[in-house]
């Protein structure tokens, strides 16, 4: 699940039992199908695919396995068409969820994840009846103790290749990019060899909900537990302040 940088979430995202890594496979499989069909299969041509290609090597997908899916979208003109899809809705108390899918059966997402609200106590609603109150940008997380660079030269590095704000945190650094100068900020850090726990444009909360009642946690546990499952959603954005 995606949200502000809490840095021990991702470390819990990385050790994920197998086969949540599978569905974390599936997800960047189906993005990389996509990078390639609207862009080629070479990532030097192709920015959404290197950006993809950071995904992958930032949730450890091997490279062979990143290489054959690429591989296999350029070479299978049958390949499904995927096409993204974006609901929005609320959780119990108001809380606020944001769910990007990719899709080969917008009827069957549609269904499923109407029901991952409604079994949690919540509802779908219409588009951007909840988006203004997230922000679009590039986030990029990187683990300090993989990270060899002083703070300032990591900051001045960031900020020099266009990023908009970098904070220093207990035990990670994290850039935060506009949408459209993503792609250039995680080239120049990924070009000085900086690795990156986390790389990719998300939707950061503008402010967090906090639940209290024991009823409320369940539900929203329920919902995200349901979202995350199915194997169309590709991501998920909350404020509930975990």
């Amino acid at each position: 699940m995606s949200g502000h940088s809490k840095f021990a979430n991702i470390k819990h995202k990385k050790e994920k039992n197998d086969a949540a890594k599978g569905k974390i496979f599936t997800i960047i499989g189906r993005e990389i199908a996509v990078a390639v069909k609207e862009g080629g299969a070479d990532p030097a041509n192709n920015s959404k695919l290197r950006d993809v290609i950071a995904k992958a090597k930032a949730n450890n997908m091997p490279n062979d396995t990143i290489d054959r899916g690429i591989k296999r979208a350029a070479g299978d003109a049958n390949a499904v068409n995927y096409e993204y899809v974006t609901y929005e809705g609320y959780g119990p108390s108001g809380t606020a969820i944001i769910v990007d899918a990719l899709t080969d059966n917008r009827n069957r997402t549609a269904a499923n994840v109407r029901s991952a609200f409604t079994k949690g106590g919540g509802s779908v609603g219409t588009t951007g009846c909840v988006s203004y109150m997230f922000d679009k940008k590039g986030q990029i997380v990187i683990d300090k103790e993989e990270c060899d660079m002083e703070a300032d030269d990591l900051m001045m590095l960031a900020l020099d290749a266009g990023a908009e704000d970098f904070s220093e945190e207990e035990d990670c650094f994290e850039v935060i990019t506009d949408p459209d100068e993503f792609s250039a900020v995680r080239q120049a850090l990924e070009d000085q060899g900086i690795p990156m726990a986390e790389a990719e444009v998300t939707m950061i909360p503008q402010t967090y909900v906090t639940l209290t009642e024991e009823a409320d946690l369940k539900n929203l546990q329920r919902t995200l537990d349901l979202l995350e499952d199915d194997d169309d959603v590709q991501a998920v954005y909350h404020n509930w302040e975990e």
